[in-house]
């Protein structure tokens, strides 16, 4: 008996040698990386999740070449969201133009430890009806139907990020900050290539409750704030599942900031998590509303 408590005493203790170690070596190597080692790294490890990260502000954001554009988007995806610990307010905005029912979609939340924020340009094949939008496929627009557009995301103690890009799929994304969805401010910005196309967006978005004082205008410019959403409601399971969630991104978000806290620098930060615990790096990762398991899942049922 006492033999073998004393044998895996022994083995505790070494595999916490060996872990010290390791752990060592791994913020020795970090350091040693110059600040454009560190950038290249991490582009090449979040490129292949569709991503792109900015060194200068420390945060990701997706490619327009990303293989989530296959994807497209259904209402299922923010359905399931929450499921996997993805919090966010959501801006759906429906319009016809040219013949095939578009939908330009915002959102701003938690997305498992990191807060964001997402601007995505869809369109039907053809035109819907209403009863038609939460069951239908909308693609993600070509390269040459993509909109110039910005996002600037902001919290009550500051500005979190800003981004402008020609995209289908704008978005912005801060590993290790938490925050509440309803405490967060997305200012949005959208370039039409000609007035139709903007009228018709605007015609949308006076729909989902906006009026036309809290839309600003200029050439083919529109511009509003997306703050309080307008009244969701949410099933018992959607309502439990999003409050079960934050509540593990609290904790994951605050895991990530101990476990490295031998930096400060968000990509050092990164890298980190990378080198010591991979499988909490591809968590990290996993930024979308779906995944591919998911994306294949639903199309089956569609």
């Amino acid at each position: 008996m006492y033999v073998t408590l004393f044998i895996l005493f022994l083995i505790a203790l070494v595999c916490m040698c060996l872990c010290h170690f390791r752990r060592k070596k791994i913020i020795c190597k970090i350091k040693c990386m110059d600040k454009c080692q560190k950038c290249s790294l991490l582009e090449e490890l979040a490129a292949p999740f569709g991503y792109a990260y900015h060194c200068c502000c420390g945060f990701f954001s997706s490619l327009t070449d990303a293989w989530q554009k296959a994807a497209g988007y259904t209402w299922f995806y923010d359905y399931m969201a929450p499921r996997f610990q993805m919090v966010f307010d959501t801006l759906p905005v429906y319009f016809d133009y040219h013949g095939k029912t578009w939908l330009i979609e915002f959102w701003k939340g938690q997305y498992g430890i990191n807060t964001g924020a997402e601007i995505g340009i869809y369109h039907a094949d053809r035109l819907l009806s209403e009863a038609e939008y939460q069951v239908a496929h909308f693609s993600a627009v070509s390269e040459r139907e993509m909109l110039s557009c910005s996002l600037h995301l902001s919290e009550a103690d500051g500005t979190y990020v800003q981004l402008s890009e020609k995209h289908w799929w704008l978005t912005a994304f801060l590993p290790g900050v938490f925050s509440r969805p309803a405490t967060l401010c997305l200012k949005a910005s959208l370039y039409f290539p000609n007035m139709e196309m903007l009228e018709a967006f605007h015609c949308g978005l006076c729909q989902t409750g906006y009026l036309a004082d809290d839309l600003t205008i200029q050439n083919h410019c529109l511009s509003f704030t997306f703050h309080e959403p307008f009244p969701t409601h949410y099933g018992l399971f959607t309502h439990f599942h999003r409050w079960f969630s934050q509540c593990l991104n609290r904790i994951y978000c605050r895991l990530f900031v101990w476990i490295t806290r031998p930096f400060h620098c968000t990509e050092d930060r990164i890298l980190y998590l990378y080198y010591y615990l991979p499988f909490a790096f591809r968590r990290l990762m996993r930024l979308h509303r779906f995944n591919r398991r998911c994306h294949k899942k639903n199309r089956r049922q569609l």
